[in-house]
């Protein structure tokens, strides 16, 4: 037979506090057997009331602080509670190790992150790259904050993450991290790929996100018109870094491939077709689908003119590529000496082999698909949506068309 359980609150002096202020301990006592820990927590001992066992006054913060301290007493009696609900033995100690989060077959959401993190970054450059290992690491530091402000904690159980845990980390990812919606929806997704693994494991009883669905708002891509590509093409630097990362950045906008992908083009990429004609081709790096495209004179030209590049010769690739940060660093002045008003970025120039290079000049949607190694054509028709304003500008050169303005006088 269990007693009931008493929690005292109570602040304990250590040889470090030497600034007036003690540190707050949790004692729970359960059939006469006590077992304490700290509440991480500093206050100035002049302010602790020992009778109410919390701190006097009224101020903001005071009242915070109390708060906190009831929270802290509640969620002890819910363990109890739980613990008495199934028939599982109880003292102090394991009251106290459960609300730690320290019980025995407790499954740590941090902890089960930490393991997925770590299997991805042994099989990068085997089904996965450095991009994809920051994106989780970046995931996995936010879930961790939200834990600390939501529950003054550094891990929870993994049973405990409800429908409420994923809404109030969505919530704060907003407010507190200044996300964007389409950021916010992205490491939500990452977490969620974490609670799966919970859930196939059989340490969660229900999927938590069973109610929940991303839902991402698509941004119209940006892309250079014709006369800004002209003039990109035209203009002449006389700083060597400026002139490659210009050329490099023409040829991703023939050929669409991503930063990544041109990075690591070589030789074997290059193939002629039985009638001679020269093609890239090369599996995405994201995807791993073959991208297959006709290797216009531009971009050929552009291969030829870095042939025997030190760069090139040394490492075996087509191009001199700069890293991907250093590039769109260029890329800024590069648009400031063209008097391009754009953010030009290494896969701004993908969005315009896609829209100005290939659909704007009648390519099908269906080959420029398969040329920028899409898994979708929905992906691509994102490209196809931009092109409005060029249905618009066909469209008034159609109305100012003499012999239809002749046939509407007719009607």
């Amino acid at each position: 037979m269990f007693g009931p359980m008493n929690i005292l609150f109570y602040p304990k002096k250590m040889d470090s506090d030497t600034d007036g202020k003690v540190t707050i301990y949790a004692r729970i006592t359960v059939n006469g057997k006590r077992s304490e820990f700290s509440l991480r927590r500093r206050v100035e001992e002049r302010k602790w009331d020992r009778r109410a066992g919390k701190l006097r006054g009224t101020a903001p913060k005071v009242a915070n602080f109390n708060r906190f301290l009831e929270n802290v007493k509640n969620r002890c009696f819910e363990v109890y509670d739980n613990l008495l609900k199934e028939g599982e033995d109880i003292s102090a100690t394991i009251v106290r190790d459960a609300y730690l989060g320290k019980g025995k077959n407790q499954h740590m959401l941090l902890e089960i992150f930490d393991d997925h993190n770590r299997e991805i970054e042994s099989l990068i450059g085997r089904g996965f790259s450095k991009g994809t290992l920051q994106r989780y690491s970046a995931a996995r530091r936010h879930v961790s904050d939200y834990i600390q402000h939501a529950h003054q904690r550094k891990d929870i159980p993994v049973k405990k993450v409800d429908h409420k845990f994923i809404t109030g980390l969505e919530y704060f990812l907003r407010s507190k991290k200044n996300c964007n919606h389409n950021t916010t929806v992205r490491y939500i997704v990452n977490f969620k790929k974490i609670i799966r693994i919970a859930y196939a494991n059989q340490w969660i009883e229900r999927d938590p996100f069973f109610h929940w669905k991303a839902s991402w708002k698509h941004k119209e891509r940006q892309y250079l018109t014709q006369e800004e590509l002209t003039r990109l093409f035209e203009k002449e630097f006389d700083i060597v870094r400026l002139q490659t990362v210009k050329d490099i950045f023409l040829f991703c906008c023939y050929t669409g491939l991503a930063f990544v992908d041109v990075e690591k083009l070589n030789k074997d990429h290059i193939v002629k077709d039985i009638k001679g004609q020269k093609w890239i081709k090369t599996h995405r790096q994201k995807t791993k689908v073959l991208s297959s495209i006709p290797l216009l004179s531009i971009p050929e030209a552009i291969i030829e003119k870095y042939k025997d590049h030190p760069r090139v010769v040394a490492k075996g690739t087509l191009l001199p590529v700069y890293t991907n940060q250093r590039t769109n660093f260029y890329l800024k002045e590069i648009a400031a000496g063209c008097k391009i008003n754009k953010i030009l970025t290494t896969h701004l120039a993908r969005h315009t082999f896609a829209t100005t290079v290939t659909l704007s000049n009648g390519v099908s949607i269906e080959s420029v698909s398969k040329m920028l190694g899409h898994t979708s054509l929905k992906t691509t028709q994102i490209y196809a949506k931009v092109l409005d304003s060029k249905i618009s500008d066909d469209m008034e050169k159609l109305k100012n068309d003499p012999k239809l303005m002749e046939f509407a006088k007719s009607i």
